[in-house]
């Protein structure tokens, strides 16, 4: 037993003296204070739920602990993370505690700026809605007009916020270009939602078939 104890006892005594110093070092480092602006995360979002708009994006965090541990690279990876699983449709307001925060060894959260985050949540919606063209962005030539258009598929579902949702009663394409169509032409062109908190819940490839035909001009006498 007492050999195994002191082999190598030149390395081990080494080590320890350095452990030692370390710790001193450490210990001897000065408290401070720094602020720190960091992102705010969202875990556990119910499937069924949407966060609402205006959510801000970062807080500003003022923590404490010692010098060398409030370096930036050791800071680069806080955030704030809030536990949304509880959440249900309206407004919550959550507060930002120091679990909220993942902070590494050594270094203490003091308060949070702002100090509660307020979130709506509304309920996430499906829809059915046709499938609308805009005004062409070029055409038809002169001399000719639009007898007859079909859209393939002419509807489409959309999921988004059911406020939003509501005001939604028709999706447009993308506009097309009739400038060189003197009879009938095919187009693959693409739905536009039109809100950004909206989506397709199906393809967004539509087919545009458009009929032109010549207009006939009336003979006076």
């Amino acid at each position: 037993m007492i050999q195994l104890l002191t082999r190598n006892i030149g390395w081990k005594l080494l080590a320890l003296a350095m452990a030692v110093a370390l710790w001193v070092t450490v210990a001897h480092e000065p408290e401070l204070a720094t602020t720190l602006s960091v992102p705010i995360e969202f875990k556990n979002i119910p499937e069924d739920l949407d966060i609402g708009a205006n959510v801000p994006e970062r807080v500003r965090l003022e923590l404490r602990g010692p010098s060398g541990r409030l370096s930036r690279d050791n800071l680069t990876d806080v955030a704030v993370i809030l536990d949304l699983s509880d959440a249900n449709a309206g407004e919550r307001t959550y507060n930002i505690r120091p679990s909220n925060v993942n902070l590494p060894a050594g270094v203490n959260f003091y308060r949070a700026v702002p100090s509660q985050v307020t979130l709506r949540f509304d309920r996430m919606v499906t829809r059915e809605v046709e499938i609308g063209i805009p005004p062409f962005s070029k055409g038809p030539p002169d001399g000719y007009r639009v007898r007859a258009y079909t859209l393939e598929p002419s509807k489409t579902k959309i999921r988004g916020p059911g406020q939003r949702i509501r005001g939604i009663t028709r999706v447009m394409v993308d506009p097309v270009d009739l400038s060189g169509v003197v009879s009938e032409r095919e187009f693959h062109t693409h739905i536009n939602v039109g809100d950004p908190q909206v989506r397709l819940e199906a393809p967004s490839d539509v087919t545009l078939r458009v009929t032109l035909e010549k207009i006939t001009q009336r003979v006076t006498k």
